[in-house]
């Protein structure tokens, strides 16, 4: 599980709650049923009226993203693999990297190690998997803005249901009681359209965006290192070619990894 979807969304309805007995605000009061169809069904039909069925449908394989971790490879583990397989190639040729493609798991890899093992130019392995990359990028893209627009749309519409609240609460006026009760109702639908604005939608598309970025990274990575074995550098340059996207934290223990092993 991605423990910090779950940390985000407990502390985040923890607090609100805590903080509305802080304030004295009863808790009871959230029971406004009209609030929550006006925020969470006027969102739902923005999002249909703005974005085509066909990318809605991938509304339940978004939402699991962010609570299931990425199964993507090490970056310091591929590194590792692309001097094994770079010195392979240099002893024996690209051709006996054949028996090594069937253990990839990664699709884009496994397509990648082909293409150089066919024998294509290397400006048209870089083109074939930079559209690849980019490809991916523009549907990681589009579904980061379902949710981003979610978190726009849902504010709003809790302003109009804090309208439509006041404009019954005026059909009160007679009774103090019913009238305050009509109020507090009314401001319910803007809280929540705040609250899954800000602290649900935007969130989630923050965080599509993260994991787009992470993926899209070790594709660039996994590019770079089919392109260096395909030129046939040596161990060395691949590895200081692929160390560049590591962080410094990774980079230390890499080397230390590889001082201990050289021991």
């Amino acid at each position: 599980m991605e423990i910090s979807t779950i940390i985000g969304l407990i502390l985040g309805i923890v607090s609100v709650l805590v903080g509305m007995i802080l304030k004295g605000a009863p808790i009871e009061s959230l029971k406004v049923p009209a609030a929550y169809l006006i925020i969470f069904g006027g969102t739902a039909a923005t999002l249909f009226i703005g974005f085509p069925m066909a990318e809605l449908k991938k509304i339940p394989k978004l939402l699991k993203m962010i609570f299931v971790k990425q199964k993507l490879m090490n970056r310091t583990e591929m590194i590792t693999l692309f001097m094994e397989w770079a010195s392979i190639t240099r002893r024996e040729g690209l051709l006996a990297l054949e028996s090594k493609v069937e253990e990839i798991n990664d699709d884009f890899l496994r397509n990648g190690m082909r293409m150089i093992i066919d024998g294509n130019d290397q400006d048209f392995v870089r083109d074939v998997l930079m559209e690849d990359i980019n490809a991916t990028e523009d549907r990681h893209k589009a579904g980061a803005l379902i949710f981003s627009q979610a978190g726009m749309y849902a504010p709003s519409l809790g302003v109009l249901g804090a309208v439509v609240g006041l404009i019954a609460a005026l059909t009160h006026m007679e009774d103090m009681g019913e009238l305050a009760h009509a109020i507090g109702a009314a401001f319910i639908a803007t809280m929540l359209g705040i609250f899954s604005g800000y602290v649900l939608f935007h969130p989630i598309s923050n965080k599509l965006k993260r994991l787009s970025k992470t993926e899209v990274e070790l594709r660039l990575m996994m590019l770079e290192g089919l392109l260096s074995i395909q030129s046939g550098v040596s161990t060395i340059a691949i590895n200081q070619k692929l160390s560049v996207f590591l962080t410094p934290s990774e980079r230390a223990k890499m080397k230390q990894k590889e001082d201990g092993s050289g021991e």
